[in-house]
């Protein structure tokens, strides 16, 4: 008769699986219609497993706004190369976020739909990534505005509103008095 191996797994993994199974039933379904039992099947364990790991329904889903919001803040943090001029970095970064959302849409629908509506923990939650990730574009965007000014020529070489270089002849004017333009009330109305 051959034994059953139970294989324990450590509890790291344990609630990461639980969390994963959480994220895809939360965004798919919505926190309201999310329950402990699909995700419990989810995750492949029991339900008084999850509760045991995560208390309730409400602490799950704050555990998986916390990690990810922290998964989506790493991404754009590691997207943004420090080497690159400032306005690269803030481009790096925007396509590190959307590569992010794109890779995970039941996270972004967890942490853009889901928890801002339903409740202040959940908005709240989500109002604290959103001010790191303001607060880390606003410094890309002061060290920009410190750096140096980096103009690129038009396509003619000047910019706009700049003078004419001195090389090139000044444009004619036409002899005589410069022809007026008729207003919109001086024109004659057509019958």
């Amino acid at each position: 008769m051959g034994a059953v191996k139970n294989k324990r797994m450590p509890r790291a993994v344990r609630e990461q699986q639980m969390l994963d199974a959480a994220v895809r039933t939360f965004g798919q379904r919505g926190y309201r219609a999310a329950s402990m039992d699909e995700i419990a099947d989810l995750a492949g364990v029991s339900k008084p497993l999850v509760y045991l790991y995560l208390n309730s329904k409400e602490d799950l889903f704050t555990a998986c706004i916390r990690r990810e919001a922290a998964a989506l803040t790493t991404a754009v943090r590691a997207g943004v190369q420090p080497g690159l001029p400032a306005d690269r970095q803030l481009w790096a970064g925007l396509r590190a976020f959307f590569t992010h959302t794109a890779e995970n849409p039941d996270g972004w629908a967890v942490l853009h739909r889901q928890a801002r509506t339903h409740g202040e923990p959940f908005a709240a939650e989500v109002a604290a990534m959103r001010e790191e990730l303001v607060a880390f574009v606003t410094q890309l965007i002061v060290v920009a505005a410190r750096g140096p000014i980096v103009t690129r020529p038009w396509p003619n070489g000047r910019s706009p509103g700049s003078p004419r270089p001195s090389s090139a002849p000044p444009s004619p004017s036409p002899p005589g008095p410069t022809p007026r333009r008729a207003s919109p009330r001086s024109r004659p109305r057509r019958p």
